[in-house]
């Protein structure tokens, strides 16, 4: 059975896999709780379902791909942003299928990947968690706050143009002072970022918890004065059935900042 990933390379499959090593933390999530007990293999960063007990295999940017070998999995899932092409090649010279999923710049977007992935290479219906979130973010809020969205720091980095975690916020009402950059991710001096608070640019910081940990000690103090929300970074950039609760604890979460 022969079918294409995202990006148009083939993924040869022998019927629906049963082992399958994830490389990416938010499709651990989608395929555990889509098709339980098919993961043979997660990183280390891989957190949901909570006490998830599969063999790790390093980080998703450096895996240790001797070890997913070693597993003999039926699939590979990864994804263009967070896992490096060499490995993805080696995986696949090795003769290991491999499905990238494309880096999804909205919410739409990457419900199709995840309802294609599902419904094709599992061959299940689309689950119902999916339906859900498509439902729940659907409709487009109303525009009430311009932010920042730093991501890291040491340097700093913030959402820009096409991210999936700006459409998030986007559809809560937040559109990010970013979004027209070049870059997708892009790196101002942290005089720039102050400099849009400033001059009346942006007028909220939003720190998630990964994959830069801020904290309300760490983060904040670098733009005095500046109204700030700590979000969880699950919630912002995770694609899969957290995204039903997201809508609702992101939402809440501005309200509480915002009124």
């Amino acid at each position: 059975m022969r079918m294409t990933d995202d990006l148009g390379e083939d993924v040869p499959l022998h019927g629906s896999p049963a082992r399958v090593v994830s490389l990416v933390p938010s499709l651990t999530e989608a395929v555990e709780v889509t098709v339980p007990g098919r993961l043979a293999g997660i990183t280390d960063y891989c957190t949901h379902p909570p006490g998830l007990d599969r063999p790790r295999v390093g980080g998703s940017k450096y895996p240790r791909v001797d070890e997913v070998l070693d597993l003999r999995p039926d699939l590979v899932l990864a994804n263009s942003e967070e896992n490096r092409p060499e490995d993805v090649e080696r995986l696949r010279a090795s003769g290991f299928p491999v499905w990238v999923m494309a880096a999804p710049a909205t919410v739409p977007a990457a419900l199709g990947s995840l309802r294609r992935l599902f419904t094709q290479a599992f061959e299940v219906p689309e689950p119902g968690w999916l339906v859900e979130a498509e439902d729940v973010w659907r409709e487009t809020a109303a525009p009430r706050a311009r932010a920042v969205v730093p991501v890291w720091r040491k340097p700093w980095v913030v959402l820009g143009r096409e991210t999936f975690g700006g459409d998030v916020l986007h559809r809560l009402g937040v559109s990010t002072v970013y979004s027209e950059h070049a870059d997708r991710y892009p790196r101002p001096s942290l005089d720039e970022l102050r400099a849009a608070f400033d001059s009346g640019e942006a007028d909220l910081l939003v720190l998630p918890d990964e994959p830069y940990e801020f904290t309300a000690d760490d983060g904040p103090g670098h733009f005095p004065g500046a109204r700030y929300v700590l979000v969880s970074g699950r919630y912002l950039t995770w694609y899969g059935p957290s995204l039903v609760e997201a809508h609702r604890e992101l939402t809440a979460a501005l309200d509480a900042v915002l009124g």
